[in-house]
């Protein structure tokens, strides 16, 4: 306790020979810094959960695309099979029927729920969700250290350390490259 008192001392000592005026504009300057970059960090928060909702919700649309895309193309064989039949017992009205529906289960660009059509569609949310799935992963790594910045720079208030400021600035910096690297995807 005394190792404490003693240094504790040094420091009012210190900060009373020195004047409390850099030790009063670092507290000002880490506080509005630290405004800043917890607005940041919410931002960052907000698209780390847009992107983890866009690969769920993504995932289970391509899941449900490909059940239809699976009963359509049930659907069409059960037709080519009637057809077949209909073509054995000479009923040639019956197979044109069919010939039309099959034609329909195969594409249908009116709809847009042929089997041509839904399979680009689900190309599409695949495709994405793929890239959400690789910007998730940099916006949490960006947020995770936007924390340990705000935390330098609360730190650095409460020691009237100046090493722990430029931490926690330098901290912010990498975060706002990992981020934006998260955001656009630049290599």
């Amino acid at each position: 306790m005394a190792l404490g008192d003693t240094l504790l001392n040094q420091l009012r000592k210190h900060a009373e020979k020195n004047g409390n005026e850099p030790v009063s504009k670092l507290k000002s300057k880490a506080a509005m810094i630290i405004s800043i970059f917890a607005a940041i960090f919410s931002i960052n928060a907000f698209i780390g959960s847009q992107l983890s909702s866009k690969i769920l919700n993504n995932t289970i649309e391509i899941n449900d695309i490909y059940s239809f895309y699976q009963a359509k193309s049930m659907k069409q064989t059960m037709s080519e099979f009637a057809r077949e039949d209909a073509i054995r017992a000479g009923d040639t009205k019956r197979a044109d029927e069919l010939h039309v529906r099959i034609a329909r289960y195969e594409s249908d660009p009116a709809t847009g729920e042929g089997k041509v059509e839904l399979l680009a569609k689900a190309k599409q949310l695949e495709t994405e969700r793929d890239i959400a799935k690789k910007k998730s992963p940099l916006i949490g790594i960006a947020g995770s250290i936007m924390q340990i910045a705000i935390v330098l720079l609360t730190a650095s208030i409460l020691s009237s350390g100046m090493l722990m400021f430029w931490g926690g600035v330098g901290a912010m910096s990498v975060a706002l490259v990992i981020m934006s690297q998260g955001l656009f995807l630049w290599f």
